[in-house]
């Protein structure tokens, strides 16, 4: 199946608030919280990014880390607490940590790119998309290779997904293994610019890569692009969608392109 098939994907260019825009001055320190994601709707996005974890008590929290050291008021690991004890911390001192339910309630007219960080927490990911009948509003992706697996046996072909690494390992190092994809249960391939392997700095992104993907009716989104310059290459390449923790400068590129979302 192809993007053609997913009411998800809108025509690109797709602009995608990472964490809500972790570096937009108004959401500096408060990364991936209600109150960043609503800057970002507020500026127009239509696409979140997030990613999710599960506490000890199977909550799905949309948190980006493992643990809670980094950004919030208090410490420990996710998969070991509670969700009482995660509720009451406070990322950058004063935003609750929310759950995806939160964001699905909160923003009924977006849509949410999702990368599932912990094997817990793929269950209570399609169990959270079945509750709010969001199957049209999320894409799903993961950079383990077997919780992307462990989500298409539970959701089978309602919910979009993005190729696991095996994926863009074959399309962008393996051209003549690419017909394969042609089958792949994923529409997107959400990859970063550049990749470093063996000590060598490779490109993933280049025009070929761009062509072969748009050949099998998939998008290509690249992350994380927070400079002006590198947006505009990257979208006179034709690629599909930008995810940026820079959400002001993204929306400037689109816009002086026409191609902002009125």
């Amino acid at each position: 199946m192809s993007v053609a098939d997913y009411p998800y994907f809108a025509p690109p260019p797709i602009a995608l608030a990472h964490r809500g825009g972790a570096d937009f001055a108004a959401n500096h320190g408060i990364e991936n919280t209600l109150a960043a994601f609503t800057t970002a709707v507020t500026m127009g996005y239509r696409y979140l990014e997030t990613d999710v974890h599960a506490s000890a008590d199977g909550r799905l929290v949309a948190f980006h880390d493992r643990y809670l050291d980094r950004v919030t008021d208090r410490t420990g690991e996710i998969a070991r607490l509670p969700w009482r004890e995660i509720a009451a911390a406070r990322v950058g001192g004063r935003e609750p940590i929310p759950t995806l339910d939160d964001l699905l309630e909160a923003f009924a007219d977006t849509r949410i790119n999702i990368d599932i960080k912990a094997r817990s927490a793929v269950t209570p990911l399609w169990e959270t998309i079945r509750r709010h009948a969001a199957y049209d509003r999320v894409c799903v992706g993961s950079f383990s290779q077997r919780r992307l697996a462990s989500f298409r046996r539970l959701a089978g072909p309602r919910v979009a997904t993005a190729a696991g690494q095996w994926g863009v390992a074959a399309l962008r190092y393996l051209p003549r293994a690419a017909s394969v994809l042609a089958h792949s249960p994923g529409q997107v391939l959400q990859i970063p610019v550049r990749h470093e392997l063996g000590g060598r700095t490779l490109t993933l992104v280049t025009p070929g890569l761009v062509d072969t993907v748009h050949r099998f009716g998939m998008h290509l989104h690249v992350w994380t692009i927070d400079e002006r310059d590198e947006m505009r290459r990257l979208l006179d390449l034709g690629v599909d969608g930008l995810i940026s923790d820079r959400i002001d400068v993204l929306r400037d590129v689109l816009t002086e392109r026409g191609a902002w979302p009125s």
